[in-house]
């Protein structure tokens, strides 16, 4: 069985609700995941948006949310999260912070990947990384992916 993340918010490729957004109450939406490989050790979650600033010309990648050390016992997260797995560890997303921030793009209709990782290792404290580092620490760990993605255009 393959590894799936879904969401009762959204479907794939269909629009992220503005409640999870920065013109909403910008809580994070409710995630669910199954198929974890029976030799994972641990998950990882990044939200993260590659058409920022404008999807006519991208020019970087906005990170939304990283956790890691999700114990491959979780089915899911909750909507608007507030206490995490025990083992969970943030990252730092693009704004600086620990946590889930929303979509809030300035032009356009983003796509906002919701990608989750299982390991073959549980990875040490990283002291919230940024999506580079924590990338580099699941380089040759990785067994297994899936995505969800869901689009957003302010306004609308």
């Amino acid at each position: 069985m393959d590894m799936t993340i879904t969401s009762r918010a959204f479907a794939l490729d269909g629009s992220i609700p503005k409640l999870y957004t920065c013109e909403g109450k910008n809580v994070s939406p409710p995630l669910a995941w199954s198929g974890v490989p029976a030799g994972a050790k641990s998950l990882v979650l990044i939200v993260d948006d590659p058409d920022a600033p404008d999807p006519a010309a991208p020019r970087m990648t906005w990170v939304h949310w990283l956790l890691y050390n999700l114990p491959v016992t979780t089915s899911g997260l909750p909507e608007a999260v507030q206490s995490l797995p025990v083992g969970t560890l943030d990252g730092l997303n693009d704004w600086q912070r620990a946590g889930y921030r929303g979509p809030c793009p300035p032009i356009g209709r983003h796509r906002y990947f919701h990608k989750l990782y299982a390991l073959d290792i549980v990875l040490p404290d990283l002291e919230k990384p940024n999506k580079r580092t924590l990338e580099q620490a699941m380089k040759g760990h990785i067994v297994a992916e899936a995505q969800l993605v869901g689009t957003y255009q302010k306004g609308r």
